[in-house]
Parts: structure tokens; C-alpha cells; sequence
């Protein structure tokens, strides 16, 4: 598609334009809950296990139920399932802005949050392809990534901003708003029942054949293991992040948060390049570049000597997170059956949680007995490892 090819399939597709602008105004609020709360438990306990904790209970603990979320989206209508995703996760940050709780308190609300926005993630997956035509699909993925990741750019910006007026209460109230109004907007798609060919049997049937789907097909199998193991390594830069702002580069509270804009600002100029060339470009490589060049940025982030050098070095990662994003999401949405894609998203994103809880875990322990430079450049490294080894065995299959 040529340069407007974002805005065709937004103007020309209403409901995809209403699941875009839904999820866009969602992500933005939890752009901004996520880093108010990160600098709330660093400044309540100056400690580098604490922000570890507070992202561990929001990515872990939904991944080790990645294999039951997917089964919901497909077994009930996606619409409806969104929807209650929604308001329930509004629900949520409601009590954590009125109450403020102690730290293991929090970290209960957010790891049930983050559970109810598993079963939100994987079905708002699937509904993409009943949604666009498969020639758009690339460009769908690519205005969603944009929409929603790439907001990550403006949430902590405007984050550093709503600081000098608001407090860590009326920000999350603020995320609490944005789950209602993506609420009524998704309550107006059309109705996406499951697919007929949609299995029968018990919920853990169902959970069972999902992962059986996955680990007997090869390609699906190697995407998920090569992107556990880019996340195991890399995830531990949102814990290293703060520490690295204003310990080693001498920041505050506002350095921080820009900081965390960094690979936001890369994701919205990546998602925009690949709204126009995405569908010119083979995904399995596409994703294995992502893998690649995320990985470098942290690397290099960890030699970083100013704060906009850091900058500069989280926005080149943010590029590469957005090409293995839409390569992933675009490559599974082609090849696995309709009836089993909720599954395969929720167990693969699932996965994906529970690494990032290992970098959160193994990386907060590093850091708290090194230095942020030292578990940036650990994290590169061996994210550039994973990605060789990905395209290693995707090279391997090409050749059977």
C-alpha cells in the first residue's frame, strides 16, 4: 500500500477504526499508570527489588495462566469479552487511586489487572483479521502498533507534565476514565462470535490443544521460543531504566519518564514505515531484525553517557520492537487456524509474561549487585544471542 494506507483502512473500515481508537486511548492511560506507579514504589522504598516486584506481579503473573486467557476469546463472542475486560480493568485502577495500597496490596491489584488484560490482549488479536481483509493486514498491524505501543512515546511525556500538577492518585484515576470510554467504544463493534469450527469440551480441553497446536508445529513453536528468550534477557530495562536515569546519568523524576518515551518515540517511526512497506517484506526475517536490533539498543543504551544519548539509543530499540511486532502478530494471524488463534496468542503472550518476570527477577538482582550499565549491556548481549539462534532454526526448517 502507498503512503495512506494506515489512514485508507482506518477511514474506510469502521470497525477497525473503533477497535484502533479504543485500544489507542487505553494504552495511553496505562502509559501513564505504569510509570506513575513505577516512581511511587521507588520513591516509597529506594529499591530496586520493590520496581522489580511491581512489574514482575503485572507480567508474570498473567503468564502463568497464558494457556486458559486464549480459550475465552475463542470460545465466546470477542465483543463482549473485550468489553468486560474493559470496565472490569477500570474497576481496578479505581481502588488502587482511591486507596493507594501497600506495596502488597498493589501488587495483588496489579497482578489481577494484568490477568484481566491477558484475556483482553489475545482477544483484541484476534479480532484483527475478522476485522480487515487479509491484503491489509500488515497495515492493520502496523496502525494498531502505532496506536497503541506507540503511544508509549507521548504516555511518559505527558506523564513528566501531569507531575507537576497531579499526583500518582489523579493519574491513575486518569487510566481509570480511558478503560471506560475504550469500554463504549468496543461496545459498538459488530458481533464476533467464535469461529464454527471452534473446539468443544471443557475449558482445560481446550487449553491442552492449544499448546499441543503449538509445539507440533515448528514455525509457530521456534517464534515463541526465539521471542521468550529475546524478552527473558531484554525486560530488564524497565526495572534498570529509573535507576539508570538518576543514578548514573544524575536525573530526576521528569529524566526518567523521558527516558521510558525513548522506545515509544522509536515505535511510532517504526509502526509508520511499516504502514507503507510492511506488505513489500517477509515477517520471518522482518521479525528476526526486531530481535536483532531491540537487543542492540539496550546494549548500547548500557554505554550511554547523557541522558539524550540513552534517549537516542531507546528510540533505535523502539524500532526494533515494532518490526517483531507486527512480523509476529501479522505471520501468526496468516497461518494458524481461526479457531485456535486465541489460544496461540494467549500462550505465546503468556510466555512472554512469565520471561519477563524471569528478567525482572534475575535483572533486579544484577542490578541491585552491579549497576544499570552492567544489566543493559547483559541484556543486549544476550538478546543478540537468542536472535541468532532464531534465525538459525528458522534457517534450518527453510532447508527441510
Amino acid at each position: 500500500m502507498h503512503r495512506s494506507g494506515a489512514v485508507q483502512v482506518l477511514r474506510g473500515n469502521v470497525p477497525f477504526r473503533r477497535l484502533w481508537v479504543a485500544r489507542a486511548v487505553s494504552f495511553l492511560g496505562d502509559s501513564l499508570s505504569l510509570v506513575a506507579l513505577l516512581l511511587y514504589v521507588e520513591e516509597k522504598t529506594g529499591a530496586a527489588l520493590a520496581v522489580a516486584l511491581l512489574l514482575l506481579a503485572g507480567d508474570f503473573t498473567p503468564g502463568l495462566f497464558g494457556a486458559f486467557v486464549g480459550v475465552i476469546g475463542d470460545k465466546f463472542d470477542l465483543r463482549k469479552v473485550m468489553v468486560a475486560c474493559d470496565v472490569l480493568q477500570g474497576a481496578l485502577v479505581v481502588v488502587m487511586a482511591a486507596t493507594l495500597p501497600p506495596l502488597p496490596v498493589l501488587l495483588a491489584l496489579v497482578a489481577v489487572r494484568s490477568l484481566v488484560a491477558q484475556v483482553f490482549q489475545a482477544s483484541s488479536r484476534s479480532a484483527v483479521p475478522a476485522l480487515v481483509p487479509d491484503r491489509d493486514l500488515e497495515t492493520a498491524n502496523s496502525a494498531l502498533g502505532a496506536g497503541t505501543h506507540g503511544l508509549e512515546a507521548v504516555g511518559p511525556l505527558i506523564a513528566a507534565a501531569l507531575f507537576l500538577v497531579l499526583d500518582v492518585r489523579g493519574i491513575l484515576f486518569i487510566d481509570a476514565a480511558t478503560f471506560l470510554a475504550s469500554a463504549v467504544l468496543l461496545s459498538r463493534l459488530p458481533s464476533l462470535p467464535p469461529s464454527e469450527e471452534s473446539d468443544g469440551g471443557s475449558f482445560l480441553g481446550n487449553a491442552r490443544a492449544g499448546l499441543r497446536y503449538i509445539w507440533r508445529t515448528k514455525v509457530v513453536r521456534v517464534i515463541g521460543l526465539g521471542f521468550f528468550a529475546v524478552v527473558a534477557f531484554s525486560g530488564v530495562d524497565d526495572v534498570a531504566m529509573v535507576f539508570l536515569a538518576k543514578d548514573e546519568l544524575h536525573g530526576g523524576n521528569s529524566a526518567a519518564a523521558t527516558l521510558y518515551a525513548g522506545v515509544g518515540i522509536g515505535l511510532v517511526v517504526g509502526y509508520a514505515l511499516l504502514t507503507r512497506l510492511g506488505n513489500k517484506l517477509s515477517m520471518l526475517p522482518l521479525m528476526v531484525i526486531g530481535f536483532a536490533v531491540a537487543s542492540a539498543g539496550n546494549l548500547f543504551t548500557g554505554l550511554a553517557w547523557a541522558i539524550w544519548a540513552a534517549l537516542a539509543l531507546q528510540t533505535i530499540r523502539g524500532l526494533g520492537i515494532a518490526a517483531l511486532d507486527v512480523a509476529i502478530n501479522t505471520h501468526l494471524q496468516r497461518v494458524v487456524p481461526a479457531a485456535m488463534l486465541g489460544r496461540v496468542f494467549g500462550n505465546l503472550y503468556g510466555a512472554i509474561g512469565l520471561a519477563a518476570g524471569i528478567s525482572y527477577v534475575f535483572g533486579g538482582l544484577l542490578l541491585q549487585h552491579t549497576n544499570a550499565r552492567v544489566t543493559f549491556i547483559t541484556a543486549g548481549a544476550g538478546g543478540l544471542l537468542a536472535a541468532a539462534a532464531t534465525a538459525l532454526a528458522l534457517a534450518t526448517r527453510a532447508r527441510q
